[in-house]
């Protein structure tokens, strides 16, 4: 197994390589050379299996021997013995063929632990083996720098460095970062938005001369083992409802693109997914490109679905390589438009992703709404990002006789202002966060220039 670049310029690298590389040196993002398959039977032999077990069996291929199987095995084990359920992602009833599938059992109540958990050891796992150190640089929009700053904090061979925007964080997200005092974890507030600190760890990727020899390594979605680590709970939800007997169909409420192309790549290994809905907030680049071939950016809208809140959406990058049947020429010509001016899609590679995709967008007014609704109907509270899936999934669901599973992101306590905006009087923090608003934080305010990043990297790593 080899790993190529969506633009066509890098070298091909191996597991181990694109772990701990990330973003690809051509500016790309690397995917597999070959998708790996998982036949009928295949997924038929996972029913009743428990999630540990699935994952080795659904990521083993991408590994490709790089990690021995009982050592990979054992690091997959250990990272989802941190979930508080014993199903890891269990599925729920909504009505009779809507399911909320639950990603917030992890250690900080989000979707993210699910592979950040994994991409943590792995990457212990590689260093250790290499003898060498490394510093983790990342941005969040809110979820991603809680899970991955709780997937690296033991690390032995990591310092790791998360950028979130100043007060545009929930103050739960923010002190899941800040509260954490460990001496490997550094949290900066820049004074902008999440894609000012996104652009910030890309150049800091694109040009590492600044750490003068120390790895700089990736913990967003750009890495693709977070991908790899997303696959399996689309594999193990679908093989749950009767796959691969029948079809399903995914929602993700989605932002920067990750987990929807996860879901993808479960399906181009031979899962039976009749559709995925891509659920946006205002910021909706994703559904304005499937709907109108509107690939342009936009301002910036501050919604009540912060971890939503971004102009740039990196990962779409991965589904137009598949889209554009892998030109990686064709990729960096598009976006290299669509970075000075709004563009749009080549027909052929638009209409291809229409065949599999459908998208909704959904603004605060209706968040509120359907919060209010989904508890009436159901009796649960949705987080603002899983209700603009809900609405979604309900708006563009296909055939009826298909099971939908809505991707429940984050659980509702993350968010507890939208959740009492929508006439809640709260959600209590599970009982291992209940002191957490009185915990002690860390954290720097940074103004949002590249030079006091990196030097601030610099000056505080290990």
């Amino acid at each position: 197994m080899r790993y190529i670049s969506t633009r066509g310029q890098a070298p091909a690298l191996s597991f181990e390589e694109v772990v701990l590389t990330g973003m690809a040196s051509d500016g790309g993002l690397y995917v597999p050379e070959e998708v790996p398959t998982l036949t009928r039977d295949d997924l038929a032999a996972m029913a009743g299996l428990s999630y540990a077990e699935i994952a080795f069996r659904v990521m083993k291929p991408f590994v490709n021997g790089e990690i021995d199987d009982e050592t990979f095995r054992g690091i997959v084990e250990e990272a989802y013995a941190t979930f508080s359920h014993d199903a890891v992602v269990p599925l729920n009833q909504l009505d009779a063929n809507h399911f909320l599938l639950e990603l917030f059992h992890g250690p900080t109540l989000a979707f993210k632990d699910v592979a950040l958990q994994l991409l943590g050891r792995i990457l212990d796992h590689f260093l250790k083996k290499r003898g060498e150190r490394a510093v983790i640089m990342g941005a969040t929009s809110g979820d991603t720098g809680s899970a991955a700053i709780e997937g690296c904090r033991h690390c032995d061979n990591l310092d790791i460095f998360i950028l979130h925007p100043h007060n545009r964080v929930s103050e739960v997200q923010r002190r899941q970062m800040t509260t954490v005092l460990a001496d490997n974890v550094f949290n900066v507030a820049i004074e902008g938005n999440f894609d000012d600190a996104q652009a910030m760890v890309k150049a800091s990727f694109a040009d590492q001369s600044f750490l003068n020899g120390t790895r700089l390594v990736a913990v967003n979605s750009i890495n693709w083992a977070r991908i790899m680590a997303q696959i399996v709970y689309y594999v193990a939800s679908a093989v749950a409802l009767g796959a691969p007997q029948r079809e399903v169909s995914f929602c993700v409420p989605s932002a920067n693109f990750g987990n929807v192309f996860a879901g993808y790549m479960a399906y181009r290994m031979g899962l039976p997914v009749e559709r995925f809905v891509i659920a946006t907030n205002a910021n909706d680049i994703l559904h304005r490109t499937l709907a109108a071939n509107d690939f342009s950016k936009q301002e910036l809208k501050a919604t009540l679905a912060p971890s939503m809140d971004i102009v740039v959406s990196s990962n779409f990058e991965r589904l137009l390589f598949e889209a554009y049947e892998r030109d990686g020429a064709a990729v960096a010509e598009l976006l290299e438009r669509f970075q000075a001016e709004p563009t749009a899609l080549a027909d052929a590679p638009l209409s291809r992703l229409r065949e599999r995709f459908a998208s909704h967008s959904v603004d605060d007014a209706t968040i509120l709404e359907v919060i209010r609704e989904a508890h009436h109907r159901t009796q649960e509270i949705l987080d603002p990002h899983t209700a603009t899936g809900y609405r979604a999934a309900e708006r563009e669901r296909g055939d009826a006789a298909v099971p939908m599973i809505t991707l429940a992101t984050a659980h509702p306590a993350k968010f507890a202002e939208a959740v009492v905006k929508a006439g809640f009087p709260g959600v209590p923090l599970p009982p291992h966060m209940d002191d957490l608003l009185e915990r002690e934080e860390r954290y720097s305010v940074l103004p949002a220039e590249l030079s006091a990043v990196q030097q601030f990297v610099v000056e505080n790593r290990r």
